[in-house]
């Protein structure tokens, strides 16, 4: 991967311009694309296949009247007013006819009806007029909600003295997140942080233009998208949160590495190749760490939650490609402008994060005790993780608006004086297609229900029209988003048999309340499956990257410890409201149901980058040097100040989607920049060194069987690192074909070989072949398990084992059916590098005769034949013979 990136990187800085052209061109058509083709947003969280969507698309189809969204003109009345007067009357007799009259109602239900029951408060100073729309809140038109309040406004001027009418009520939600200036604040963060790292201008403006320039991208290929797919405005405001972290973050990696390599010495062009290929293979891998977290949210099943995984995750995608495309090519344009100039006296600088100082005694003082760190630590994180078990779940209410707000001020109202269960009622429908009494059905069923636990009025049961479904309007005694109101439903649920035996029809609970309680129940149940796919694939990935038993182990467990306290702090604001008036929470009780899996997904990504990006150094410093305290103190002081910035850039962005945000995006917001706060301080760079230290060499422990099943990440590029320092090896301008220096596999199945290997050699290996077979697949990359030193036709193995394998042919005669034309008919194409394993299976006199002048003939062209046999044949002119003996079975 690093010599891909490094390869890549460099074409991009030869051509810088057009690199650059291209990025602005795309974002500028995409943009303009986007905006011309939206269709808007789809703010409609629905579970399709579920009991209460179903029983609602089937209301929307027979009993539209009560299927869609409904606002509510409130009146209310001074003490001593008599709501059943007759000029009130009058006025809301007109207020009822007027919003008849009115776009997209389809009924209006006056207080005063008789059909309905409990449209006027018990303590008689308040009414309510319900107006049904024949669409969703998201569908309802600005104009409607328009001449609604006017004819609240024209309700309250008739309605006397003192009266005060509200209009709200589900139509007129708002719950689609809209940014804020404070949201603007995470820039400035992270530009002072960028400023502080880099101490220059420049290299601070690189990562914030690219981020934008990221977000702005993302945004507009989302609202395309709306054209053809129905895209949430919470997926869009979450990708921008996420890209625009995550934007910065990556930026900041490959910048930072290239002014590193400036300070030593580095040519502008070579630093920045470099660069890419090793912090830009360790932005890729975390890149995908992330993507492949918010990818994992398919496993709900919840089509919106997949479409929100989805958005985010293009997100990162694109930060991740202009992190290695856009960001090199802008680092070409500024030049030698980058590299650090040396102090001049007087001269007055910002301050530079220092990789020793602070750092240092944050390691020594973390690993010194290192057991008292880890109790410390493990025992603080445990504790702020109980508030976790209290968290509710739930879709947002009016009860989360903005206060003053029309939705807001009605839903208090009608809570104050009808109960808060009238905010959210339930339906519960029954299929009476087959009842001979289907009014008589209604009511009785309706009396029932209302003498149920829990329930505080039925104002309506009733059948459609046409007779084929009947509704009962089921008011709660407690709020729509409380654990009682779940317990009704479900108890309603429960005696579904119970209605069929008794009335013979079939029951569904729906509505807007019972769909938010299915909502959260599915995501609920999904947390853990999807938990468990995210702990398992950092595992699996954890091992691979670090070829250890103990990282992966160490680094899951302080994931689920940092994902354990974003919960409880979250608990502790959202649920019992700590803070809640300093952080302009709305309303304390519940959070949005998507919120853990959301964190869950988007933190493991963020905690894959902070562990990659520190202990992978920590590790490249232990393969140097073999110790372990040695390793840890170096590498630490090497990656914290980057990491540390990271974090900080993170954090900032989070938090300050959290002071103006809605109350969707902010407990997200929240528990992210909680979760990444404890995660990069407390837990990746104060537990990890701890554990690290009191583990010592067995932090570093692999079975040699996992090592040899598991591919290898090169996620800091040591691979490139380990090519150039063998660019001019075995010597400046060397043509050999191959060249090895202590050269077997592991485990060693021949001694170590030196060899020297020039073109149009043919070269005869004799020995078993459980020596000779693995020499041959090794030389021509097709195993890459090597120890030493190797070169094949000028590329370093095993990190240039794809490029070698496509430059070589191979031959392995056992595998052929007629192996004697096969090598002749190879040979005749004069690959540079011909490899045949086997070559004594070649039994017919005449055909091996063939093969050796066939053989002979490629050599004249500049083929190199490398051929292995059990014994020595005299008639094949070789100009090197190898005697290898098997001194352990390759497996």
């Amino acid at each position: 991967m690093s010599s891909t990136l490094y390869r890549a990187a460099a074409a991009v800085v030869r051509h810088r311009r057009r690199t650059i052209t291209v990025w602005f061109l795309a974002i500028l058509l995409l943009a303009g694309a986007g905006a011309s083709i939206s269709a808007g947003t789809d703010d409609e969280f629905t579970i399709p296949g579920s009991s209460s969507q179903d029983a609602l698309d089937i209301l929307s189809r027979i009993f539209p009247q009560v299927s869609g969204s409904s606002a509510q003109i409130v009146l209310t009345v001074p003490p001593g007013t008599d709501l059943h007067g007759q000029a009130i009357r009058d006025a809301v007799g007109d207020a009822v006819d007027a919003a008849k009259k009115t776009d997209q109602v389809i009924e209006v239900v006056s207080p005063y009806d008789g059909t309905v029951k409990g449209a006027i408060a018990a303590d008689g100073a308040a009414a309510i007029i319900t107006v049904q729309l024949d669409e969703p809140f998201t569908g309802v038109q600005a104009v409607t909600k328009q001449q609604l309040t006017a004819i609240g406004a024209t309700l309250q001027d008739h309605a006397g003295t003192g009266a005060r009418v509200v209009v709200g009520g589900d139509a007129y939600a708002n719950r689609v997140p809209k940014p804020s200036a404070t949201e603007g604040l995470g820039l400035v963060v992270a530009l002072m942080v960028l400023l502080i790292t880099f101490g220059s201008l420049i290299a601070a403006g690189i990562p914030l233009l690219t981020a934008v320039l990221g977000v702005g991208l993302s945004v507009a290929l989302l609202y395309g998208a709306t054209a053809i797919l129905d895209i949430p405005s919470t997926a869009v405001s979450l990708a921008l949160m996420l890209g625009l972290a995550v934007g910065i973050d990556y930026a900041l990696f490959i910048p930072s590495r290239h002014r590193s390599q400036l300070h030593d010495g580095l040519t502008v062009d070579e630093s920045i190749a470099r660069a890419v290929a090793t912090a830009g293979s360790a932005v890729l891998f975390a890149g995908l760490t992330v993507i492949i977290a918010l990818v994992g949210l398919v496993v709900a099943g919840i089509p919106f939650l997949t479409t929100m995984g989805l958005s985010a995750a293009a997100a990162v995608a694109v930060a991740v490609l202009i992190a290695i495309t856009l960001i090199p090519a802008l680092l070409a344009s500024a030049g030698e402008r980058l590299r650090p100039k040396p102090r001049r006296p007087g001269r007055v600088r910002l301050p530079r994060v220092s990789a020793d100082g602070v750092f240092r005694r944050w390691v020594t003082l973390a690993t010194r005790r290192p057991v008292i760190t880890i109790v410390v630590i493990v025992l603080g994180l445990g504790a702020a993780t109980l508030p976790a078990g209290e968290l509710r779940l739930a879709l947002p209410d009016n009860a989360s608006e903005e206060h003053g707000s029309a939705a807001r001020e009605t839903y208090e109202t009608i809570s104050e004086h009808f109960g808060p269960g009238y905010n959210g009622p339930l339906l519960v429908t029954a299929n009476i297609i087959s009842s001979t009494d289907p009014v008589g059905v209604m009511d009785r069923l309706g009396a029932e229900i209302g003498a149920l636990p829990g329930v505080a009025l039925v104002p309506l049961a009733t059948p459609d029209p046409k007779g084929q479904v009947g509704i009962v309007q089921v008011v709660p005694d407690s709020a729509p988003d409380s654990q009682a109101t779940t317990d009704l439903v479900n108890r309603l649920r429960d005696l579904e048999h119970h209605f069929y035996d008794e009335y013979r029809v079939h029951t569904a609970v729906t509505g807007i309340t019972a769909v938010g309680i299915d909502v959260s129940a599915r995501l609920g149940g999904a947390l853990l499956p999807f938990g468990l796919l995210v702990v398992g694939l950092s595992l699996v990935l954890l091992t691979m990257v670090f070829r250890s038993v103990a990282v992966p182990i160490k680094a899951t467990a302080g994931y689920l410890l940092s994902v354990g306290t974003a919960f409880g702090a979250t608990a502790l604001v959202f649920q019992r409201g700590w803070f809640a008036d300093a952080l302009t929470v709305a309303h304390t009780g519940s959070v949005i149901s998507f919120l853990p899996i959301i964190l869950m997904g988007v933190l493991f990504g963020l905690a894959m980058d902070y562990e990659v990006f520190l202990v992978s150094r920590i590790r490249e410093e232990y393969v140097h040097t073999g110790d372990a305290r040695h390793a840890i103190d170096a590498g630490f002081r090497g990656s914290a100040p980057v990491v540390v910035a990271a974090a900080v850039i993170m954090f900032g962005v989070f938090a300050s989607f959290v002071p103006e945000g809605n109350a969707t995006l902010k407990p997200i917001a929240f528990s992210l920049a909680v979760g990444v706060f404890v995660d990069a301080f407390l837990v990746r760079m104060t537990l990890v060194p701890a554990v690290l230290a009191l583990l010592g060499d067995r932090a570093w422990w692999l079975p040699k069987s996992w090592d040899r099943a598991m591919p290898s990440f090169d996620v800091e590029g040591e691979g490139i690192t380990h090519e150039l320092a063998l660019a001019d090896w075995p010597e400046p301008g060397s043509t050999d074909v191959i060249a090895t220096d202590d050269f077997t596999l592991t485990p060693a199945p021949f001694a170590p070989q030196h060899l020297r290997i020039r073109p149009g050699e043919i070269v005869e290996v004799i020995g078993d072949p459980a020596a000779t077979s693995p020499f041959l697949l090794a030389l021509g990359g097709r195993v890459t398990d090597i120890q030493g030193t190797v070169k094949t036709l000028g590329d370093v193995l095993p990190q240039r084992a794809s490029a070698v394998r496509t430059k070589t042919r191979l031959m392995r005669c056992a595998h052929l059916p007629d192996p004697g034309p096969a090598i002749v008919e190879t040979a005749r194409q004069a690959p540079p590098l011909l490899l045949i394993d086997g070559l004594d299976l070649v039994l017919a006199r005449h055909e091996r005769d063939a093969v050796h002048r066939e053989l002979q003939t490629a050599t004249a062209k500049g083929t190199t034949v490398i051929v292995t046999r059990h014994e020595h044949d005299p008639g094949l002119p070789a100009t090197q013979i190898i005697t290898l003996t098997a001194t352990e079975v390759y497996a």
